[in-house]
């Protein structure tokens, strides 16, 4: 066998034991999404995390066939949106309400579209 054979067929074998990029994304936004988000939103993204009821407005819920519109829409802009500018004050103001302290967190656009296909990949498990 060639060295360049022998390349290809090592690269192959190197390809199918590594996790796949898009896995790799998922438990990104799998993490994010448990960290800084479930508190409210809940692990189902219902709105039935444990400070659900505590903002006012209540969290909505995620699975709605318009917020899946918008997520598909608008893929990585509504969360970055939201994250960014978090309800004027609203996200912030409930997490202080409640004793609740987040690290801060250099958000990445990487970090976005992982939570975004985090997200959207529940919501359409949940329909």
């Amino acid at each position: 066998m060639k060295a360049r054979e022998l390349f290809i067929v090592l690269l192959g074998a190197l390809a199918l034991t590594q996790p796949s990029l898009s896995f790799a994304q998922n438990i990104n936004g799998k993490n994010l999404y448990a960290q800084r988000c479930a508190m409210c939103h809940g692990a189902d993204i219902k709105g039935t995390g444990p400070l659900a009821k505590k903002s006012n407005p209540p969290t909505p819920d995620l699975t709605t066939a318009a917020f899946k519109k918008r997520l598909n829409d608008y893929p990585g802009v509504i969360v970055s949106s939201v994250i960014l500018r978090p309800n004027g004050d609203l996200i912030p103001r409930t997490l202080r309400e409640n004793g609740v302290k987040l690290a801060p967190h250099s958000w990445t656009v990487q970090d976005f579209r992982d939570l975004n296909q985090y997200m959207s990949d529940v919501i359409s498990k949940s329909r």
